[in-house]
Order: structure tokens, then sequence, then C-alpha cells
């Protein structure tokens, strides 16, 4: 099978971060960035790496970014280049444009022009922190939708010695424990009967609201 190939534009902390872990992966990556020395920093890491101004169509073209399978824009502050840059992609034809908004209306300008994904790393990260903060216990906190997300959450000493049945977490929060971790080994099938020990994972999804509930009772409890 082959791999899709990727490309990345915009080499700031975000974007040089895409470029570098997905060539670690083993796709190859074409890294751009106006700034020569963004693209020093990261000529190491990815497959090629040049400077080019992404709002010049014609410069996108010499480089051939539309023989990607992907592109990701992940232009920092400048807004209208990434716009700019998103309409030349998809003009150009690129079978799937990624592109990172600086807030909710880049957000829907970014969908509107044709982007097939946006992106919002600095307020996922936020909600990520606002939910480490409100609960501990909270490792990780994936949103699926605007109104449902997935959370791991350790289970607290309130729940060590307790099983799901007693639990009744689908009841009282209306939130569904879809599997629980066990050091490395994840277990997708848990047994109502089976009591949760210290260090174990639950791996719980739910609306937004519903899984703020029960983040706050057991940071409360």
């Amino acid at each position: 099978m082959v791999k899709k190939q990727f490309a990345v534009i915009g080499l700031g902390r975000f974007g040089s971060s895409v470029a570098t872990y997905l060539a670690k992966m083993g796709y190859d990556v074409l890294a751009v960035d106006e700034s020569e020395e963004r693209v020093q920093d990261v000529a190491h890491a990815v497959t090629h790496a040049v400077s080019a101004d992404s709002t010049d169509e014609e410069a996108l073209r010499a480089i051939g970014v539309r023989n990607f399978d992907v592109v990701v824009v992940a232009i920092g502050q400048d807004i209208q280049a990434s716009i700019l840059t998103t309409l030349i992609l998809k003009d150009m034809g690129v079978p799937y444009i990624i592109v990172k908004a600086q807030n909710e209306l880049h957000g829907k300008v970014l969908s509107k022009i044709g982007a097939d994904k946006v992106v919002f790393p600095e307020r996922d990260m936020g909600l990520r922190v606002a939910h480490h903060l409100i609960s501990p216990n909270i490792l990780e906190h994936i949103e699926l939708s605007p109104e449902f997300s997935i959370v791991e959450m350790r289970a607290p000493d309130e729940m060590i010695g307790k099983n799901l049945k007693q639990l009744d977490i689908r009841a009282k929060y209306n939130c569904n424990v879809l599997a629980v971790k066990q050091g490395e080994q994840m277990n997708i099938t848990p047994h109502a009967d089976e009591p949760l020990a210290a260090g174990d994972v639950l791996v719980i999804v739910g609306r937004n609201d519903q899984l703020i509930r029960l983040e706050q009772a057991y940071a409360e409890a």
C-alpha cells in the first residue's frame, strides 16, 4: 500500500511539530515556510524542506504541493495569508486540506472556502488544561463534536474497590464507560461486577455538560 504524502506549510511550533512527528512515523513530508531559518530548523527531520511564499501560486506549483495527498496549513498569526493559501490550494486541486485556525470566525471562513478540516490547537490545549484543573484525574480529553467528548479519567480514591454497577455512571451522569485501562492492558468489555483498582483509567464518552458534572463530582468528593 502506498503511504500518503504530506506537506506542512508554516513551521511555527504547531507546524514543525506536525511535520516532524509525521516524518518520525515514516511518511514523506515536505515542510514549507517563508523563513529560511525555520526551514533549516526542521530540514534534518523531514523528507524535504523549502523556503517559499505560500500566497504565491507559482511558488507552490514550482515545489509540487498539488502532488501531495494532504496539505496542512499551519500558518501562525497571519490570518490573511492562511485564508489565501487555503484558497490557492483548493483551486490547485489538493485532495485534502487541514488548516489551523486562530479563532471561531477564522475557522468559519476556512470551512466556507473549502478547508476539509479546521483545527484549533490553542483552544484545544486550553480545553485540556481547563479539564485538568477541574479534575487532576482527567488524563486526556478528546472533543468528538461541539456536544460530545471522550475523557480518560484515572479512577479516584472514591472509586477504588467499587465496580461499575455500584458507580452507576450511566444513570447518574448519562455517560458511558467504553473501556477500562489497567496498566498497558485495555479492557474494552469491562465486567460490571469487577471492582476498580488503584491506577485504573476509565475511558468515558458523553455530552460535554454531563462529563463536566462527572469531573466536578469526583474533584469535589
